[in-house]
């Protein structure tokens, strides 16, 4: 028997998708946007425009809001719809589960924490001279670390306790490897990262009602 999907109802099914994880969705049309501008632009204009929104340490000394807010607005290294997949399979799940709010708080804590501490490890290297003192500008943009928050607090979405080990151990091996080879400020802050978004269980929802309305947005 073939069973056909009216557009009509295709389309209903898609925006009610998307509207369960508003905050995701808005994100990714963000991303095409400035994925499309960094195919338009020269490498040498294109650099100088990511210079601007890194999080490096020197634009964190001078204008710290705006680069932790900017960075986290362009795509280093991929593609778009690599990041669509990647989006759907953390971020959507995270979103309907924690709400808008606590997801966006989740991202945060990740971001600018796992940001601070890896450039803070960064500058340490520059003072004692493990790093040289251009290392200040090292590019630094992406929407990596706050993705590695993302999938560590999905740990406690899962119900059942050894799969839930099972699961952070993975993410916390996934973080933990590039650690060992070819040691960078960005695989700490990967990790640290991974780190935070495990240490955001006080976000997540436990109590009774809170988990019916998770079961109910899922």
């Amino acid at each position: 028997m073939t069973v056909s999907l009216r557009p009509a109802a295709l389309a209903h099914a898609i925006r009610s998708y998307v509207c369960r994880a508003p905050g995701t969705f808005l994100w990714l049309g963000i991303l095409f946007g400035t994925s499309v501008i960094m195919h338009q632009l020269t490498p040498d204009i294109l650099e100088r425009v990511l210079q601007r929104r890194s999080t490096n340490i020197h634009n964190l000394l001078l204008s710290p809001g705006r680069v932790l807010l900017t960075s986290a607005l362009w795509l280093d290294g991929g593609g778009w719809p690599l990041y669509v997949l990647v989006f759907n399979i953390f971020h959507v799940p995270a979103e309907r589960w924690l709400g808008t709010g606590r997801w966006l708080a989740v991202m945060g804590v990740a971001h600018i924490g796992a940001t601070y501490l890896s450039e803070g490890v960064l500058a340490l290297a520059i003072h004692t001279d493990a790093a040289p003192h251009s290392a200040v500008n090292t590019l630094d943009v992406g929407v990596s670390y706050a993705l590695a928050g993302v999938a560590a607090v999905l740990t406690y979405r899962i119900p059942w306790r050894p799969l839930r080990y099972v699961y952070a151990a993975g993410v916390l091996l996934f973080y933990t490897a590039p650690l060992f080879d070819h040691l960078t400020f960005t695989d700490i802050g990967h990790f640290s990262a991974a780190l935070l978004g495990l240490a955001c269980y006080p976000l997540t929802p436990r109590r009774k009602s809170d988990q019916a309305a998770a079961v109910k947005a899922s």
